[in-house]
């Protein structure tokens, strides 16, 4: 706050939502519409295709204070948890989650298999955050 500053309040009570909104940070999942009644505390990432009071605002987070939407921009390396799936999401220029890797079934050579298996799975480590990117 500024010396002076008029409606010091205000700024305080926004730093405060903000601050709610992103500690321990977890959504009830993603859409692209607001949900009809939403409740106070509730979080959703905002789908591609935005309608409504959410257009234009994709990839954000809308959280519901005070009976408003708060939007808050996602930023690289951001985790939230993601109740309707419960797993973890990352942010990197938008929300990703990693993909469960298929298992190998049949075949003669598990070899290949194996080794394509692998891949998948050092991938989706990736893009959970728990290997670096290439």
């Amino acid at each position: 706050m500024l010396a002076g500053q008029a409606q010091k309040e205000a700024w305080v009570n926004e730093a405060f939502a903000r601050i709610d909104g992103l500690l321990h940070c977890s959504v009830e999942g993603e859409r692209a519409d607001p949900p009809p009644s939403p409740a106070n505390g509730e979080a959703w990432v905002i789908a591609t295709g935005a309608t409504g009071a959410w257009a234009g605002k994709d990839a954000m987070i809308a959280a519901r204070q005070a009976d408003n939407w708060l939007y808050i921009e996602g930023k690289d390396g951001m985790r939230l948890y993601d109740k309707s799936t419960g797993q973890e999401r990352l942010f990197a220029t938008t929300w990703v989650t990693p993909v469960i890797p298929m298992e190998p079934t049949g075949g003669s050579v598990v070899d290949v298999e194996a080794r394509a298996v692998l891949a998948e799975l050092i991938l989706a480590l990736r893009v959970s955050g728990v290997f670096p990117r290439p």
